[in-house]
């Protein structure tokens, strides 16, 4: 008996929710179009709803049909407003549904050319029929919305600083009890030595009289006065710690702030502005059946043609596997690496 579906229970699945359908079919694979789920099976499949699609030529019957769990996702989250950039992976909104592809021109009128590697195709969309293009992956979307990111750090951000305005406060009292015992310890040895030098001056009364007593008494008040300023010295000792330790927590606070949260690398400007030297590392795309969309990493042997260069690829060989293989390919289906990003540790920034 064949078991239900993890699919099934998730909430984003359930009737009536609005999804997105992955079509299947020649020429439509890898499109997603807008519907509802209808039913779900013991299976892992669903009956959806097509909001775009019809069974009849006169729009009036929304197309039906039963799909596997994979080909369905929630309906893709989008930023209200967002700069797009060259070389960016949109989805873009073309017959009713919406297709993967590339930002290959940023033009001034305000629309973007995007080509897509599924058709070969490069056509002109405004601002709002693109999004970012996102993956449903374990429950999550890959990257998340902008946004949510930020806020995720600006609250590890906030919990470090309460955990630093906690210790704050811990030395704070522990400098406090620090100080009182100190005072305390002082204040007896100052009572200790008075008590002493007043059974010697007792006893110095009962031997010397006269001159020798007034020198006494000013001897006292000499050893009560170093006493006092000993004190003193040590209260302001313990006080000027305190106050360079909270200075330097608060300069480590500021420090952390500062730190940015990626390094990007600028992509470049046009792949028509691109020239392709000798020896150049590239990207190159497949046409075959089975490898449409995927990118083999070669190098630039030499131009031979116009728009047309002779690559040398890094994996690929010859069928007798005598060398790595080599072939003409037009400069549509050569791109430079894609940029790297370098993410910056937050914690490993503060410790350093």
């Amino acid at each position: 008996m064949a078991s239900k579906s993890k699919s099934n229970k998730d909430p984003n699945f359930k009737p009536g929710s609005k999804v997105e359908i992955m079509s299947d079919e020649a020429g439509f694979r890898g499109s997603f179009y807008i519907g509802t789920v209808v039913k779900a099976t013991r299976t892992p499949e669903f009956t959806v709803r097509y909001e775009k699609l019809f069974e009849d030529e006169e729009g009036t019957k929304p197309l039906q049909e039963t799909v596997n769990e994979f080909q369905i996702r929630p309906i893709a989250p989008r930023e209200k407003k967002r700069e797009f950039k060259f070389s960016e992976e949109v989805d873009a909104f073309h017959n009713d549904g919406w297709w993967e592809g590339v930002i290959t021109e940023v033009n001034e009128n305000g629309k973007f050319a995007v080509f897509f590697r599924s058709t070969k195709e490069q056509i002109e969309f405004v601002e709002e029929d693109l999004r970012l293009h996102r993956e449903w992956v374990n429950g999550e979307w890959k990257p998340p919305l902008e946004g949510e990111e930020e806020k995720g750090e600006k609250e590890e951000v906030k919990e470090k600083r309460n955990k630093d305005s906690r210790k704050k406060k811990k030395l704070s009292e522990e400098d406090e009890n620090e100080v009182t015992k100190e005072v305390k310890r002082r204040v007896s040895e100052v009572v200790t030595h008075t008590q002493a030098r007043r059974k010697w001056k007792y006893k110095r009364r009962n031997v010397h009289s006269g001159t020798l007593s007034g020198v006494f008494d000013r001897l006292h008040s000499a050893a009560m006065l170093y006493s006092t300023i000993l004190l003193f010295h040590s209260v302001c000792f313990v006080f000027l710690g305190y106050v360079l330790l909270e200075t330097f927590i608060g300069f480590l606070n500021l420090e952390l702030q500062k730190v940015p949260n990626t390094k990007l690398v600028k992509p470049i400007e046009s792949l028509k502005d691109v020239k392709f030297s000798k020896g150049m590392l590239v990207e190159v795309s497949s046409d075959e059946d089975g490898f449409k969309g995927a990118w083999f990493a070669a190098s630039i042997v030499e131009p031979v043609g116009k728009d047309k260069y002779l690559v040398e690829y890094k994996s690929l060989r010859t069928e007798d596997d005598s060398g790595f293989l080599r072939e003409e390919v037009n400069t549509m289906h050569i791109r430079p690496p894609p940029p790297q990003t370098v993410v910056v540790d937050l914690q490993d920034a503060g410790r350093s």
